[in-house]
């Protein structure tokens, strides 16, 4: 007689071994494929198509696919690591991703869940609302009758970021041990680090996490006046998150924010002050606050959205920071300096009376970038990169090496300045009573 327990036991066994199988097939297929677009661009290269490299590298990049979009957008938003040629070519990669057709998510989610669609949405428009290398976002209705967005992991994303960081992380260290200039520059860390980081943006209960973390924050200092989506935990999954649709415009369309807020300038504060606040009081600060993750609802308030991207701080560094910001809205370019050797790592001492005389130097050829786009509610991605290269590359002048992180925040500051200069512009960011900028410290 045949033994139950032994019958479940080997279905499971054959289960993984099933599992690992067509997860070794398919990262076979994915090295398979990212040598055949590197011999057709080296073939190309050869017959005589050579672009300059930052955009033959964008170019190959987009033919990769998505760990290399992503790649693209890190470089795109790190202008502390990279040389400001690629970080300019790579901006494109910011853009929207091609989506993929309807039947392709509609089947990532029967999968998810065990039962039916119709018994958890009503309706879920086919057309995405966005759509990203990772991800795309649908809109939809549950049953119960709530507005909902769903957020879809594209299928077989997580394998093809491990194939491809694993490939990367591979050549990266070869290249170091036969060019010692690169392995000065330790870019196979560097790739280690991204992988960590997209992995876990491929992880959307750490997302969901989160957003719940920054909702209890949200309520623990009794702010009425943001807020994140509600998620509908039930429906959340590692690949799927199912979130409160928000009805509102972006931050930068101050004619419609009228509509929805008797003091716009008041909406801004707030927004500021929250953020502030996060960096000292929460466990993470959002740390992609483009306008179309801020929203200004229908009912007056601020939504934060889209959690995906998020960073940690020292306390005694976002002092600093805030200094140095301060500093360079005060024109105290002695501060500056001073703050900059504070927030970076160096091994060197460093004239601090030099580093505030090019200080100066670089402050003043920022101060006539703006635009009139941006006064028409637009926020030039390439500015804000230029602004931050110019300082990022002053301090290496010094031997200063900055972490990401003061990329990442010096980014949401250029982010804050241009929605100031928007919607209030004679107010004084650093110089509002209004506005707590140390938070909790």
């Amino acid at each position: 007689m045949a033994n139950p327990l032994s019958n479940t036991f080997s279905k499971i066994t054959d289960s993984k071994a099933f599992g690992l199988a067509r997860d070794g097939v398919a990262s076979a297929s994915r090295v398979g494929q990212t040598a055949a677009v590197l011999g057709v661009t080296g073939v190309d290269w050869l017959r005589g198509d050579r672009p300059p490299v930052p955009k033959l590298l964008r170019q190959t990049f987009e033919k990769l696919g998505a760990t290399y979009i992503k790649l693209g957008q890190f470089i795109a938003s790190s202008p502390s690591l990279f040389p400001i040629e690629y970080v300019r070519e790579f901006e494109g990669c910011l853009d929207s991703v091609r989506s993929l057709p309807w039947g392709v998510i509609e089947k990532v989610l029967q999968e998810q869940y065990d039962r039916p669609l119709e018994q958890i949405f009503s309706h879920i428009d086919k057309e995405p609302l966005a759509s990203a290398s990772i991800a795309q976002v649908h809109s939809a209705r549950l049953v119960t009758g709530e507005d909902v967005v769903i957020k879809v992991q594209k299928p077989g994303v997580q394998n093809i970021l491990l194939t491809d960081f694993n490939f990367l992380y591979v050549a990266m260290r070869v290249i170091e041990k036969i060019t010692p200039a690169v392995s000065r520059a330790s870019l196979g860390d560097i790739i280690g680090d991204i992988q960590a980081t997209m992995l876990e943006e491929c992880d959307f209960l750490k997302e969901a996490s989160n957003i719940e973390m920054f909702d209890k924050f949200l309520k623990d200092s009794n702010n009425q006046m943001c807020c994140v989506p509600q998620l509908y935990r039930e429906f959340c999954t590692p690949q799927v998150l199912v979130m409160e649709r928000f009805y509102g415009v972006p931050l930068t369309d101050l004619e419609s924010i009228k509509k929805y807020s008797k003091n716009p300038e008041f909406t801004l504060i707030s927004a500021l002050n929250t953020w502030f606040s996060s960096l000292t009081e929460c466990q993470f600060f959002h740390a992609d606050l483009h306008a179309g993750n801020l929203m200004v609802l229908t009912d007056g308030r601020v939504g934060f959205i889209d959690f995906g991207i998020v960073g940690h701080i020292r306390k005694e560094t976002w002092g600093a920071l805030v200094n140095f910001i301060g500093a360079q809205q005060s024109m105290d370019y002695q501060v500056m300096a001073e703050s900059m050797v504070t927030i970076g790592a160096t091994d060197q001492d460093v004239d601090t009376k030099q580093l505030a005389q090019d200080l100066r130097r670089v402050v003043s050829a920022l101060d006539g970038m703006d635009t009139p786009d941006m006064m028409n509610g637009f926020v030039d991605e390439h500015q804000i990169n230029e602004m931050m290269f110019s300082i990022i590359e002053t301090g290496k002048k010094y031997g200063i090496k900055f972490p990401r992180e003061f990329a990442l925040l010096v980014k949401q500051f250029l982010y804050f300045d241009r929605y100031v200069e928007l919607m209030a512009p004679d107010m004084e960011m650093f110089g509002d009573d209004r506005i707590n900028l140390l938070g909790g410290i």
